[in-house]
């Protein structure tokens, strides 16, 4: 069962759980990811996505601005 936030540091190949918990909140969308889940994020932005389509998502907005 999903309990309490993480805090993450993202890494190029990786990520460094700074504060213990669960899970984090997709940056899109908001949906809560198990840390075993989590496969995509951006370092630059330091945020974690659910999948590749909140990922693509995010880009695509990035590179409207």
């Amino acid at each position: 069962m999903i309990k309490k936030l993480a805090k993450i540091k993202y890494l190029p190949n990786n990520f460094q759980i700074l504060e213990d918990g669960d899970y984090v909140e997709c940056a899109v969308s908001g949906k809560k990811i198990e840390l075993e889940k989590l496969t995509y994020w951006s370092v630059e932005l330091q945020e974690p996505y659910y999948s590749y389509k909140e990922a693509f998502q995010k880009r695509e907005l990035l590179n409207k601005n």
